[in-house]
């Protein structure tokens, strides 16, 4: 295996530079299929390096390849995302949001400059690598159907099919300088569930006259509870990991009026679609029976999202080994398996894919906050170390 120190070097030189990159895309947030100014950002970037690309792909997304020696030899995969979410930053630093009421809370301007550092060092080292890279500047992750949906559609996976794909996320819970694997399942599939449970509504001093619709949610709400999370040994015998939590009831009612309906949201995660499949079918089977047994009816929406996450085993441990070689075992830590989603899951299912996790912790520095708040960011130097994996995802 060739020796890849050189990567420390370059990721170390380069530093400052992409610590500006994230400080400019971090400071100019764009929301999910909107995020214009962002793809012309990384097509500057990418242009000042003579990188070939075509931009606008799934909508404002950039696709761009790197060709190695021998360049039909194989294909290798790069992934980021850009978009940012709809939170407004609390943070007090000179970087901060410029977009009112918009953040990159989840740390996809870290996952952006991450892949154009690991573009630039590949650039730079052409000549050490076989093959050709394809770097995947996605857009739109936080919203259904997902920015990777629509790459795919466009052929981002084709002509050729990458041998695998890599994708990093930045991880809170993580000292800065370590990162994580996951072999084989990872990540949940998410789907949102919406309930119009309807009753009829009236006086609530007259309960001869009305037929409470929260009443009905709430029997909705608890056999489901049942049936999926407290006695499910008998509908889910192979015990795959599923999450289903209804978190908003809303209605029109008030102390002394019951209203006609009520409107119940929530979420369904599992790791097994065979699975996912029955499973929607028996949410809307058991809500029905429930409210036709107590004289209502329920319209039942199920949204479907992102399927679960994979990492192909092959795949994770090159990449795992690539890791321990630049940063020390003691830096690779195991990951569990989580019940949150990411939409490089629709990666995960169609080829060879590894995603790891970043650390970004600093408590030192008061660097704790997790992604999705106001007040969530990294220590920089998370920087250094994933443009320096990306890139030597390559090697692997």
């Amino acid at each position: 295996m060739i020796d890849l120190s050189f990567l420390q070097t370059e990721a170390q030189a380069l530093l400052p530079e992409i610590i500006q990159i994230r400080r400019h895309i971090h400071a100019h947030p764009e929301l999910s299929f909107q995020e214009t100014e962002t793809m012309r950002f990384i097509a500057s970037v990418l242009e000042k390096e003579g990188i070939s690309f075509k931009s606008g792909v799934g909508n404002t997304g950039i696709v761009a390849e790197i060709c190695g020696t021998n360049p039909e030899s194989r294909l290798i995969a790069l992934r980021s995302d850009h978009d940012a979410l709809p939170i407004l930053e609390k943070n007090e630093i000179e970087f901060a949001s410029k977009n009112k009421g918009v953040m990159h809370a989840c740390g996809h301007d870290v996952h952006t400059a991450c892949l154009l550092g690991a573009a630039k060092i590949l650039n730079n080292h052409k000549d050490k690598f076989q093959g050709k890279v394809r770097l995947i500047f996605q857009p739109g992750e936080e919203k259904l159907p997902g920015g990777a949906t629509l790459m795919i559609a466009e052929g981002v996976l084709k002509n050729p099919v990458p041998d695998f794909i890599v994708g990093l996320h930045v991880f809170p819970e993580l000292e800065v300088g370590k990162v994580g694997f996951k072999s084989g399942m990872y990540m949940a599939s998410t789907d949102e569930l919406y309930l119009k449970v309807i009753g009829k509504g009236g006086h609530a001093a007259l309960p001869e006259q009305y037929n409470n619709p929260l009443l009905i949610a709430a029997a909705i709400i608890q056999e489901l509870n049942n049936k999926f999370m407290v006695a499910n040994s008998e509908l889910n015998p192979e015990k795959i990991p599923t999450v289903l939590a209804f978190g908003k009831i809303t209605g029109a009612g008030a102390t002394n009026v019951i209203p006609d309906f009520v409107n119940l949201e929530g979420t369904f995660r599992t790791m097994n679609e065979e699975w996912r499949k029955k499973a929607h079918e028996v949410l809307i089977q058991t809500a029905n029976s429930i409210a036709k047994s107590m004289g209502g009816s329920v319209e039942f929406t199920i949204e479907k999202g992102y399927p679960f996450l994979v990492n192909d085993p092959t795949t994770t441990e090159k990449i795992r080994s690539v890791a321990t070689d630049l940063l020390g075992k003691e830096n690779v830590t195991e990951l569990k398996l989580r019940m949150t989603a990411e939409d490089f899951a629709w990666y995960s299912q169609e080829i060879p894919s590894c995603f790891f996790r970043l650390g970004t912790r600093n408590e030192s520095k008061g660097i704790v906050s997790p992604v999705h708040t106001a007040t969530f960011d990294v220590d920089e130097d998370a920087l250094r170390i994933g443009m320096m994996l990306m890139a030597g995802a390559v090697f692997a």
